[in-house]
């Protein structure tokens, strides 16, 4: 089953960032978080990955190309102009590279995909900024039991600030930093889909979040996969240095391939 990763967005919420790179390409612990996105799926043996690019794209590009250059130790030879690997590290994924715009709407560019996903019965989609303890296998489980066109992974999202509860008299009662949201459940990004919710897409300026998914909705064609773990996006500069101090405790909750 193929994997498409939105990637192609500017990312202007996290402008420290992105004025540089595209916002897949931001790094925790290193790496880029669309590599630690990947090696989610690829632990759970989705290994076949297509991602849409857009702003500065061809980072994205250069990043895989010299993936194994990158990882591995090497000699280089600069009277040949060769290079031999020592010892190669690389991963075992199989990955499209498609520009799809600079301007494109996310369902636009999921659209754009349409003849690489055509004779595929279903296909993973995320977004190229949301890490998640998830069980892709039981994802894709519960898509095929339902028997919808597509299915939406809900989560709950993480508060941003400490709560306080207090009395009429001034006294705090109780204090909890960071508690768990307000109950309801929210788009976390991880879907299975029939390429058949691609009909429903007009163009480049359809937003995957908007008409079609209330068209799916509308036609009880949208099922749901609830996902009580951990969650968390990377829209602000806050995200990223909360996600990295995760990772540099050696407590991130994503890292699930080890």
């Amino acid at each position: 089953m193929k994997v498409v990763i939105l990637a192609g967005g500017l990312g202007t919420r996290l402008a420290e960032e992105t004025e540089s790179r595209p916002k897949p390409m931001v790094e925790i612990g290193g790496m880029p978080i669309i590599w630690h996105i990947m090696k989610i799926y690829s632990h759970f043996g989705f290994k076949d990955f297509i991602v849409c690019c857009g702003y500065k794209g061809y980072m994205i590009k250069e990043f895989f190309i010299n993936y194994s250059y990158h990882a591995s130790d090497l000699c280089v030879n600069l009277i040949n102009n060769s290079v031999e690997i020592f010892d190669l590290k690389s991963e075992p994924w199989e990955i499209k590279l498609i520009d799809t715009g600079l301007d494109t709407q996310t369902g636009g560019r999921l659209k754009r995909l349409s003849h690489l996903l055509e004779n595929e019965e279903s296909f993973c989609m995320t977004y190229g900024d949301g890490l998640a303890d998830i069980n892709i296998k039981s994802l894709v489980d519960s898509h095929q039991k339902g028997g919808r066109l597509a299915t939406v992974t809900a989560v709950r999202p993480p508060a941003r600030f400490g709560a306080l509860e207090f009395s009429g008299d001034g006294r705090v009662q109780s204090f909890e930093e960071k508690p768990d949201g307000d109950g309801g459940w929210i788009n976390g990004g991880f879907f299975v889909m029939s390429p058949d919710c691609l009909d429903i897409i007009s163009d480049d300026k359809t937003q995957w979040e908007g008409d079609p998914l209330r068209e799916l909705c509308k036609r009880g064609e949208l099922g749901v996969y609830q996902h009580n773990g951990f969650w968390r996006p990377m829209d602000t500069l806050r995200d990223k240095i909360s996600l990295s101090q995760l990772w540099d405790s050696g407590l991130a909750p994503w890292k699930i391939w080890q």
